[in-house]
């Protein structure tokens, strides 16, 4: 698929999120990607792969490090203390970047579609965002670097997913 302007491409091997201008990479950020690997199909705690929108971006104005549960801030910010009350908590903070998939029957529509999945590119602790595959299917990036990305992006920029 030929894409003009900006656009995100998320790497799975490499664990790495680029944002690209004219083909080339302006900037680039470590992630944490499924621990389960890639895959499409709702229930597998996989990353999707393919051709995706950003449908939503919420967090706008919240503080750095303000915790999501159902993409509503809870009034928390995200502490060490805070995580050793809740320890199997699965952290979505800062800012939440929902996405969409836009390829039929692959990423888009019935047991495959990433929205109703809720996959977001989203903020996390920091031990959260090794470099190593960690999530639920999520793209869980630093606080500091999701706060950079969600500046630089619109809701209807492209994101490219692939393993």
């Amino acid at each position: 698929m030929e894409i003009s302007g900006a656009y995100l491409r998320v790497s799975i091997p490499e664990q790495r999120l680029e944002l690209l201008e004219g083909g080339r990479a302006v900037m680039d950020y470590r992630v944490s990607t499924a621990r389960n690997g890639p895959g499409e199909l709702r229930g597998s705690e996989c990353t999707p792969r393919g051709w995706h929108v950003i449908r939503a971006r919420i967090g706008e104005g919240q503080p750095a490090g303000s915790v999501f549960v159902g993409r509503r801030p809870t009034g928390e910010i995200y502490t060490p203390e805070l995580a050793e009350q809740f320890p199997g908590r699965d952290w979505i903070l800062t800012r939440i970047l929902w996405l969409g998939g836009i390829e039929p029957g692959f990423n888009r529509y019935g047991p495959v579609d990433t929205a109703w999945r809720f996959i977001y590119i989203h903020g996390s602790p920091d031990s959260g965002v090794s470099g190593e595959p960690a999530s639920h299917g999520c793209i869980r990036m630093t606080s500091q670097d999701v706060l950079d990305l969600f500046s630089r992006v619109a809701a209807g920029t492209r994101v490219q997913i692939v393993a």
